[in-house]
């Protein structure tokens, strides 16, 4: 029987299917099944810079909790276009009075995953704003503040329980396996007024680190 010897030209020439797929492939997070997009919203008061919060309506999910507005992204539109629709819509005013300065990095939660993009909300009074039926109430807080209060990180960590056919036999140490997911830190303010905690504090907090690390801030 004749002997096949590969050569790397073979291989290379064999492989270039793969690699054609893999030069045009978008990668994206595994299981992933959502996407959202919010804003994390800067209000110009008194030649000083704040961050526009609101309080979510108790007809809706997670209500009364403190949130960015934001919302799903939907098929074809940009994380970009879906984070100022939202913001439109929840704040009421049109779309050229958001204008968008970039995106800080963003999470991964899941099946889903939550991009944050910052921009400035081009009002005089955000106490004008009338937000839809979404929206409780709106607050501010001084960028200066948050630059000088960081959140606390508290450590929560869940049960796991048994649940139908999962083969824990097959890992090692079954149910003592250390799985990542269960064991989590998630911030709060402490120190303020409102309960600012979970994903807002954490893109606020992100968002500070980033401003820290560049040594210039808007004032």
């Amino acid at each position: 029987m004749k002997k096949i010897v590969m050569t790397r030209k073979t291989y290379m020439h064999a492989l270039e299917p793969i690699k054609s797929l893999l030069n045009t492939y978008q990668p994206k997070p595994i299981h992933q099944k959502t996407s959202y997009a919010v804003l994390l919203p800067l209000i110009k008061m008194d030649n000083h810079y704040h961050v526009l919060y609101q309080i979510r309506a108790q007809h809706i999910s997670q209500p009364g909790e403190v949130a960015f507005p934001g919302g799903k992204v939907e098929a074809g539109e940009s994380l970009k276009a879906a984070a100022i629709r939202e913001t439109a819509e929840e704040l009421n005013i049109a779309s050229d009075q958001i204008q968008i300065l970039g995106e800080i990095d963003f999470l991964v939660s899941g099946s889903r995953t939550v991009h944050c993009f910052v921009g400035e909300i081009l009002i005089e009074d955000w106490q004008a704003i009338t937000p839809n039926e979404e929206v409780e109430r709106l607050f501010t807080l001084p960028l200066d503040m948050l630059l000088e209060d960081d959140p606390v990180y508290y450590s929560l960590t869940s049960t796991l329980t048994a649940n139908g056919d999962f083969p824990f036999e097959r890992i090692t140490n079954g149910m003592g396996y250390p799985f990542k997911d269960f064991h989590r830190t998630i911030p709060f303010y402490d120190k303020l007024d409102e309960n600012l905690w979970g994903m807002t504090a954490l893109f606020t907090h992100r968002f500070v680190e980033m401003i820290r690390s560049g040594k210039k801030y808007p004032r």
